[in-house]
Protein backbone atom coordinates (compact mmCIF):
# COMPACT_ATOMS: atom_id res chain seq x y z
CA UNK A 1 0.00 0.00 0.00
CA UNK A 2 1.37 3.47 -1.05
CA UNK A 3 2.76 5.70 1.81
CA UNK A 4 0.61 8.48 2.54
CA UNK A 5 1.97 11.97 2.08
CA UNK A 6 1.62 13.92 5.70
CA UNK A 7 2.44 17.96 5.49
CA UNK A 8 3.57 18.79 8.65
CA UNK A 9 3.26 22.98 9.31
CA UNK A 10 4.57 24.38 12.50
CA UNK A 11 6.62 27.68 13.47
CA UNK A 12 4.45 30.76 13.18
CA UNK A 13 4.33 33.93 13.58
CA UNK A 14 2.97 33.84 17.26
CA UNK A 15 4.51 33.93 20.61
CA UNK A 16 4.63 30.19 20.68
CA UNK A 17 6.70 29.78 17.32
CA UNK A 18 9.62 28.05 19.69
CA UNK A 19 6.56 25.78 21.15
CA UNK A 20 5.77 24.67 17.48
CA UNK A 21 9.53 24.08 16.59
CA UNK A 22 9.52 21.25 19.80
CA UNK A 23 6.28 20.15 18.97
CA UNK A 24 6.78 19.47 15.36
CA UNK A 25 10.06 17.88 16.10
CA UNK A 26 8.55 15.19 18.77
CA UNK A 27 5.82 14.42 15.96
CA UNK A 28 8.37 13.64 13.21
CA UNK A 29 11.06 11.75 15.42
CA UNK A 30 7.48 10.18 16.78
CA UNK A 31 6.08 9.34 13.28
CA UNK A 32 5.84 5.26 11.99
CA UNK A 33 8.01 5.99 8.68
CA UNK A 34 6.46 2.93 7.09
CA UNK A 35 3.40 4.38 6.44
CA UNK A 36 3.86 8.09 5.94
CA UNK A 37 6.14 10.46 3.90
CA UNK A 38 6.87 13.69 6.07
CA UNK A 39 6.93 16.69 4.20
CA UNK A 40 7.86 19.72 6.70
CA UNK A 41 6.63 23.25 5.98
CA UNK A 42 7.88 25.52 8.52
CA UNK A 43 6.37 28.60 8.89
CA UNK A 44 9.08 31.85 10.09
CA UNK A 45 8.43 34.90 12.07
CA UNK A 46 7.97 36.91 9.16
CA UNK A 47 4.95 34.44 8.57
CA UNK A 48 6.83 33.33 5.11
CA UNK A 49 6.71 29.13 4.67
CA UNK A 50 9.18 27.25 3.77
CA UNK A 51 9.95 23.11 2.56
CA UNK A 52 11.97 21.86 5.19
CA UNK A 53 14.52 19.21 4.73
CA UNK A 54 14.12 16.53 7.41
CA UNK A 55 17.80 16.54 8.55
CA UNK A 56 18.32 20.62 9.17
CA UNK A 57 14.94 22.07 9.89
CA UNK A 58 15.75 23.16 13.60
CA UNK A 59 18.74 24.94 14.75
CA UNK A 60 19.44 24.31 18.42
CA UNK A 61 16.83 21.13 18.54
CA UNK A 62 17.99 19.74 21.83
CA UNK A 63 17.91 23.07 23.71
CA UNK A 64 14.05 24.54 24.34
CA UNK A 65 15.48 27.49 24.98
CA UNK A 66 16.95 28.26 21.92
CA UNK A 67 15.79 26.19 19.41
CA UNK A 68 14.76 28.30 16.11
CA UNK A 69 14.26 27.29 12.40
CA UNK A 70 16.39 27.00 9.98
CA UNK A 71 14.42 28.16 6.76
CA UNK A 72 14.96 26.72 3.28
CA UNK A 73 15.29 27.95 0.26
CA UNK A 74 12.00 26.92 -1.03
CA UNK A 75 9.09 29.32 -0.19
CA UNK A 76 5.66 28.54 -0.23
CA UNK A 77 2.16 29.51 -1.64
CA UNK A 78 -1.25 27.99 -1.47
CA UNK A 79 -3.36 28.42 -4.84
CA UNK A 80 -6.85 28.14 -3.33
CA UNK A 81 -9.86 26.32 -5.00
CA UNK A 82 -7.93 24.04 -6.75
CA UNK A 83 -7.77 20.10 -5.92
CA UNK A 84 -4.61 18.82 -6.64
CA UNK A 85 -1.28 21.54 -7.13
CA UNK A 86 -2.50 23.14 -3.93
CA UNK A 87 1.26 24.15 -2.55
CA UNK A 88 3.70 25.34 -5.23
CA UNK A 89 7.28 27.02 -5.01
CA UNK A 90 6.60 30.51 -4.56
CA UNK A 91 9.94 30.93 -6.75
CA UNK A 92 8.99 29.02 -9.82
CA UNK A 93 5.37 29.16 -9.77
CA UNK A 94 5.98 24.89 -10.22
CA UNK A 95 3.34 22.70 -8.00
CA UNK A 96 5.13 20.95 -5.17
CA UNK A 97 4.57 16.75 -4.50
CA UNK A 98 1.06 16.46 -3.70
CA UNK A 99 0.13 16.44 0.11
CA UNK A 100 -3.14 13.65 1.29
CA UNK A 101 -3.29 15.41 4.91
CA UNK A 102 -1.73 18.40 6.81
CA UNK A 103 -1.28 18.23 10.15
CA UNK A 104 -1.20 21.36 11.72
CA UNK A 105 0.48 22.00 14.78
CA UNK A 106 0.78 25.77 15.05
CA UNK A 107 0.13 26.81 18.00
CA UNK A 108 -1.09 30.26 18.81
CA UNK A 109 -2.74 32.61 17.30
CA UNK A 110 -2.61 32.69 13.36
CA UNK A 111 -2.29 28.71 13.75
CA UNK A 112 -4.71 27.35 16.74
CA UNK A 113 -7.41 30.14 16.46
CA UNK A 114 -9.20 28.83 12.81
CA UNK A 115 -7.19 31.06 10.61
CA UNK A 116 -4.56 28.53 9.30
CA UNK A 117 -7.64 26.03 9.27
CA UNK A 118 -9.49 28.18 7.27
CA UNK A 119 -6.91 28.59 4.59
CA UNK A 120 -6.46 24.80 4.81
CA UNK A 121 -10.30 24.46 3.71
CA UNK A 122 -9.94 27.60 1.18
CA UNK A 123 -7.15 25.46 -0.38
CA UNK A 124 -8.86 21.90 -0.10
CA UNK A 125 -6.56 20.70 1.82
CA UNK A 126 -7.58 17.80 4.22
CA UNK A 127 -6.20 18.44 7.98
CA UNK A 128 -6.14 16.76 11.52
CA UNK A 129 -7.65 18.55 14.30
CA UNK A 130 -10.81 20.87 15.15
CA UNK A 131 -11.99 22.76 12.07
CA UNK A 132 -12.51 26.76 11.95
CA UNK A 133 -15.15 27.32 14.65
CA UNK A 134 -14.18 24.81 17.20
CA UNK A 135 -10.52 26.00 16.69
CA UNK A 136 -11.34 29.92 17.80
CA UNK A 137 -13.88 28.96 20.35
CA UNK A 138 -11.47 26.96 21.90
CA UNK A 139 -8.57 29.95 21.51
CA UNK A 140 -10.69 32.80 23.05
CA UNK A 141 -10.39 31.76 26.32
CA UNK A 142 -13.51 34.35 26.99
CA UNK A 143 -15.35 33.29 24.59
CA UNK A 144 -14.64 29.32 25.93
CA UNK A 145 -16.21 30.33 29.18
CA UNK A 146 -19.32 31.67 28.42
CA UNK A 147 -20.37 29.37 26.11
CA UNK A 148 -18.99 26.52 29.06
CA UNK A 149 -20.98 28.24 31.47
CA UNK A 150 -24.09 28.58 29.21
CA UNK A 151 -23.81 24.84 28.84
CA UNK A 152 -24.26 24.14 32.31
CA UNK A 153 -20.81 23.11 32.63
CA UNK A 154 -17.94 24.97 35.76
CA UNK A 155 -15.95 27.40 34.96
CA UNK A 156 -14.09 29.53 37.15
CA UNK A 157 -15.61 32.99 37.99
CA UNK A 158 -13.55 35.56 35.73
CA UNK A 159 -13.68 39.34 34.35
CA UNK A 160 -13.03 39.92 30.92
CA UNK A 161 -10.95 43.29 30.34
CA UNK A 162 -10.55 45.10 26.93
CA UNK A 163 -8.92 48.25 26.08
CA UNK A 164 -12.25 49.95 26.26
CA UNK A 165 -13.61 49.01 29.61
CA UNK A 166 -10.32 48.11 31.39
CA UNK A 167 -10.02 51.32 33.24
CA UNK A 168 -13.90 50.78 34.60
CA UNK A 169 -12.57 47.24 36.75
CA UNK A 170 -10.38 48.34 39.37
CA UNK A 171 -8.50 45.04 41.46
CA UNK A 172 -10.54 46.26 44.36
CA UNK A 173 -13.68 45.50 42.70
CA UNK A 174 -12.26 42.33 41.10
CA UNK A 175 -10.69 41.46 43.74
CA UNK A 176 -13.57 42.13 45.52
CA UNK A 177 -15.44 39.45 43.53
CA UNK A 178 -13.38 36.91 42.83
CA UNK A 179 -10.99 36.74 45.75
CA UNK A 180 -7.05 36.41 45.67
CA UNK A 181 -5.12 34.73 44.19
CA UNK A 182 -6.15 36.24 40.59
CA UNK A 183 -4.79 35.05 37.10
CA UNK A 184 -4.28 37.24 34.92
CA UNK A 185 -4.35 35.88 31.32
CA UNK A 186 -4.26 37.28 27.32
CA UNK A 187 -7.60 35.77 26.31
CA UNK A 188 -5.92 34.48 23.04
CA UNK A 189 -2.37 32.81 23.90
CA UNK A 190 -1.71 29.48 25.09
CA UNK A 191 1.47 27.90 26.81
CA UNK A 192 0.82 30.07 29.39
CA UNK A 193 2.46 33.20 27.65
CA UNK A 194 1.57 36.11 29.39
CA UNK A 195 0.24 34.61 32.58
CA UNK A 196 0.61 36.02 35.86
CA UNK A 197 -0.73 34.92 39.13
CA UNK A 198 -1.30 38.08 41.22
CA UNK A 199 -2.10 38.94 44.92
CA UNK A 200 -1.31 42.40 44.96
CA UNK A 201 -2.73 45.76 43.34
CA UNK A 202 1.07 46.22 41.92
CA UNK A 203 1.29 43.06 40.59
CA UNK A 204 -2.36 43.17 39.61
CA UNK A 205 -1.19 46.29 37.51
CA UNK A 206 1.67 44.95 36.01
CA UNK A 207 0.45 41.67 34.97
CA UNK A 208 -2.65 43.88 32.93
CA UNK A 209 -0.44 45.53 30.82
CA UNK A 210 1.64 42.96 30.15
CA UNK A 211 -1.08 40.41 29.01
CA UNK A 212 -2.38 43.27 26.75
CA UNK A 213 0.68 43.05 25.12
CA UNK A 214 -0.20 40.15 23.73
CA UNK A 215 -3.91 40.67 23.13
CA UNK A 216 -6.72 43.04 22.69
CA UNK A 217 -8.62 41.27 25.60
CA UNK A 218 -7.43 39.94 29.24
CA UNK A 219 -9.15 37.37 30.96
CA UNK A 220 -8.64 37.62 34.60
CA UNK A 221 -9.82 34.33 37.00
CA UNK A 222 -10.32 33.54 40.54
CA UNK A 223 -7.67 31.45 42.00
CA UNK A 224 -9.29 27.85 41.98
CA UNK A 225 -7.33 25.52 45.06
CA UNK A 226 -7.13 22.03 43.46
CA UNK A 227 -4.93 19.88 41.55
CA UNK A 228 -4.39 20.48 37.78
CA UNK A 229 -5.47 17.33 36.10
CA UNK A 230 -5.59 16.66 32.16
CA UNK A 231 -7.80 14.28 29.76
CA UNK A 232 -6.91 13.58 26.08
CA UNK A 233 -10.26 13.60 23.80
CA UNK A 234 -10.34 11.87 20.82
CA UNK A 235 -12.70 11.42 17.75
CA UNK A 236 -15.40 13.50 15.52
CA UNK A 237 -19.29 12.51 16.47
CA UNK A 238 -18.98 9.57 18.93
CA UNK A 239 -15.26 11.26 20.77
CA UNK A 240 -13.47 9.07 23.55
CA UNK A 241 -11.99 10.14 26.45
CA UNK A 242 -8.41 8.81 27.78
CA UNK A 243 -7.64 8.21 31.60
CA UNK A 244 -6.70 11.39 33.58
CA UNK A 245 -2.96 12.44 33.85
CA UNK A 246 -1.89 15.05 36.89
CA UNK A 247 0.78 17.58 36.09
CA UNK A 248 2.82 17.73 39.54
CA UNK A 249 4.60 20.91 39.67
CA UNK A 250 7.52 21.89 41.34
CA UNK A 251 6.88 25.84 41.18
CA UNK A 252 4.17 28.11 41.55
CA UNK A 253 2.19 27.57 38.65
CA UNK A 254 1.98 26.06 35.74
CA UNK A 255 4.07 28.83 33.73
CA UNK A 256 5.85 29.33 30.18
CA UNK A 257 9.27 28.46 31.69
CA UNK A 258 7.96 25.15 33.96
CA UNK A 259 6.01 24.00 30.64
CA UNK A 260 9.24 24.52 27.91
CA UNK A 261 12.48 25.09 29.77
CA UNK A 262 12.95 23.77 33.19
CA UNK A 263 12.90 20.41 33.00
CA UNK A 264 12.26 19.86 36.35
CA UNK A 265 9.29 22.31 37.06
CA UNK A 266 6.74 20.20 36.61
CA UNK A 267 5.61 16.32 35.72
CA UNK A 268 2.93 14.82 34.30
CA UNK A 269 1.88 11.52 36.16
CA UNK A 270 0.15 9.32 33.84
CA UNK A 271 -2.71 7.54 35.34
CA UNK A 272 -3.79 10.36 38.04
CA UNK A 273 -3.72 8.85 41.57
CA UNK A 274 -7.26 9.33 41.97
CA UNK A 275 -10.53 7.94 42.68
CA UNK A 276 -11.75 5.47 39.85
CA UNK A 277 -14.92 7.35 40.24
CA UNK A 278 -13.61 10.64 39.81
CA UNK A 279 -11.44 9.92 36.56
CA UNK A 280 -14.76 8.78 34.96
CA UNK A 281 -16.43 12.25 35.81
CA UNK A 282 -13.73 14.02 34.78
CA UNK A 283 -14.11 11.80 31.37
CA UNK A 284 -17.56 12.57 30.84
CA UNK A 285 -17.37 16.51 31.74
CA UNK A 286 -14.17 16.57 28.80
CA UNK A 287 -16.12 15.11 26.36
CA UNK A 288 -19.21 17.49 27.11
CA UNK A 289 -16.56 20.34 26.58
CA UNK A 290 -15.50 19.16 23.55
CA UNK A 291 -18.47 18.69 22.07
CA UNK A 292 -19.82 21.88 23.86
CA UNK A 293 -16.65 23.53 21.99
CA UNK A 294 -17.33 22.17 18.62
CA UNK A 295 -13.95 20.33 18.46
CA UNK A 296 -13.39 17.40 16.54
CA UNK A 297 -10.23 15.21 15.60
CA UNK A 298 -8.24 15.63 18.96
CA UNK A 299 -7.99 18.17 22.06
CA UNK A 300 -6.63 18.00 25.79
CA UNK A 301 -9.16 19.32 28.22
CA UNK A 302 -7.69 20.80 31.52
CA UNK A 303 -9.67 21.10 34.46
CA UNK A 304 -8.99 21.40 38.49
CA UNK A 305 -9.76 18.93 40.93
CA UNK A 306 -10.97 20.54 44.10
CA UNK A 307 -10.21 19.41 47.93
CA UNK A 308 -14.15 18.46 47.78
CA UNK A 309 -14.17 16.61 44.67
CA UNK A 310 -15.37 19.48 42.20
CA UNK A 311 -14.08 19.41 38.77
CA UNK A 312 -13.77 23.35 37.20
CA UNK A 313 -12.93 23.24 33.69
CA UNK A 314 -9.65 25.22 33.05
CA UNK A 315 -9.48 25.70 29.66
CA UNK A 316 -9.83 22.92 26.02
CA UNK A 317 -6.57 22.93 23.62
CA UNK A 318 -7.34 22.07 20.06
CA UNK A 319 -3.04 21.62 19.37
CA UNK A 320 -1.83 21.28 22.80
CA UNK A 321 1.88 20.69 22.65
CA UNK A 322 3.50 17.81 22.15
CA UNK A 323 6.13 15.81 24.63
Amino acid sequence: MAKQRVGIVFGGKSAEHEVSLQSAKNIVDAIDKSRFDVVLLGIDKQGQWHVNDASQYLLNAHDPAHIALNPSEVSVATVPGVVKGQLIDAGNAQALAQIDVVFPIVHGTLGEDGSLQGMLRMANLPFVGSDVLGSAACMDKDVTKRLLRDAGLNIAPFVTLTRANRDKHSFAQISGELGLPLFVKPANQGSSVGVSKVTSEAEFTQAVRQAFEFDHKVVVEQGIKGREIECAVLGNDFPQASTCGEVVLNSDFYSYDTKYIDDKGAQVVVPADIDPAINDKIRAIAIRAYQTLGCCGMARVDVFLTPENEVVINEINTLPGVH
